[in-house]
């Protein structure tokens, strides 16, 4: 029995019903062994192969994908999914930093406030008075530097720069690794030099998907997560506290 009609179809079928992101308009396109549908909001490519093997893409304009594979089995069909409906870090889905999931919906300072890696960088924030800032509307790209890169500086200098004397000292350091502008990590090219609110420059070192930030006393710091999307900006946690030269 031939079965790559019957799968083709109900494959079809599947698509357009999708109740997550089928809504009322529907455009179809196909030729013997492939079809492509668009409903509003989610694309879906299905695929026939010689031997009856059905192949299923989704994507919706969210980012989010699904694929699946379809098995023909003595006239039957058996269905695999080999990959569930997952979300993309840029779009609606979040990323996992400090234990805590950082969601689009939650401005910088909120994100930040969440993760067990970042209490040094919030209590930092809150004692340079940066808050408001950072909850503004923005964009904003920001370098997080974890609470181990901030142990990696000498011995008390922390609690040094979150006295009231120290602020302005503070303040500087926090806007430096601060950039206006909502840069992805794609954004980042090698040799880039960032212009940070604080006014200095740091300089991008990227090779394939590694990033580094060479700071303007030629430290280097690696982003160990990228791509940290909030409501006003993206951040990249880094491992090492950037220093401005002044």
């Amino acid at each position: 029995m031939n079965t790559k009609p019957f799968l083709a179809a109900l494959a079809l079928t599947a698509a357009i019903s999708v109740p997550a992101f089928a809504q009322d308009a529907t455009k179809t396109k196909s030729d013997a062994e492939k079809t492509k549908t668009t409903a509003d909001g989610m694309m879906t490519k299905t695929k026939m192969a010689d031997d009856g093997k059905m192949k299923v893409k989704g994507k919706s304009d969210a980012g989010d994908k699904m694929k699946s594979k379809t098995l023909p089995r003595k006239g039957d069909m058996t269905t695999t999914t080999t990959d569930a409906m997952t979300s993309m870090p840029a779009s609606g889905g979040g990323v996992m930093v400090g234990g805590a999931m950082m969601t689009p919906d939650k401005d910088i300072v909120d994100n930040a406030a969440g993760s067990a890696d970042h209490t040094t960088l919030v209590t930092a924030v809150k004692s340079a008075g940066l808050v408001e800032t950072l909850k503004s509307t923005g964009p904003f790209t920001v370098f997080a530097p974890t609470n181990a890169a901030f142990d990696k500086l000498p011995a008390g200098t922390v609690n040094t720069l979150v006295t009231p004397e120290m602020k302005p000292t503070l303040t500087k350091i926090l806007t430096y690794h601060v950039v206006p502008g909502r840069l992805m990590a794609a954004d980042l090219k090698n040799g880039q030099v960032l212009t940070t609110v604080e006014g200095e420059s740091l300089t991008v070192m990227k090779s394939g998907d590694s990033v580094m930030l060479k700071d303007a006393k030629g430290g280097m710091a690696t982003v160990t997560t990228a791509n940290v999307v909030s409501s006003n900006g993206v951040t990249h946690v880094v491992d090492t506290v950037l220093m401005p030269a002044k």
